[in-house]
């Protein structure tokens, strides 16, 4: 049987306790050289240091999961023409390399593309291509289904 450390998800933002994302700010400011010591990082964000330490090795920012080099995500997109081809091509240009893509027959105007792609040159966070691609108007909701080599 597995034990809860060895298991990990993917948990929106929004539902992490102040703390966690207090300590994700902590390891961004070290990160970046906006802090030079821990303590210097936790009191800019208001953090204890004992909460820093307790959460440091178990909350990590969503981009180190590009450190898998392959994710899948699935699009729920409207069926209008030039929709997919406008998806593949916003994944290409910030270096995606598209590795398969499945498309579901569309149904009541709205189709699954489920596609896999090796990030490991990708030109800008995962994040934000993500909520540009959440921008185009035929493109409802995009899904993270599997992340890992």
């Amino acid at each position: 049987m597995r034990e809860d450390k060895d298991l990990f998800y993917l948990i929106r933002g929004d539902f992490l306790p102040e703390a966690m994302k207090k300590t994700l700010a902590v390891k961004e400011a070290l990160d970046r050289g906006k802090a030079s010591s821990v303590y210097e990082a936790v009191k800019e964000v208001g953090l204890s240091r004992s909460a820093f330490y307790k959460y440091r090795d178990a909350v990590f920012p969503f981009r180190t999961i590009q450190q898998a080099k392959i994710i899948t995500l699935v699009f729920h997109l409207e069926d209008r023409q030039g929709t997919l081809s406008h998806l593949l091509d916003r994944i290409a240009k910030h270096g995606g390399n598209i590795l398969t893509i499945h498309q579901s027959i569309p149904i009541n105007g709205k189709a699954n593309v489920t596609v896999s792609l090796d990030i490991e040159h990708l030109k800008v966070d995962l994040n934000d291509l993500i909520k540009e691609l959440k921008q185009h108007e035929c493109i409802h909701q995009i899904d993270v289904l599997s992340s890992g080599v």
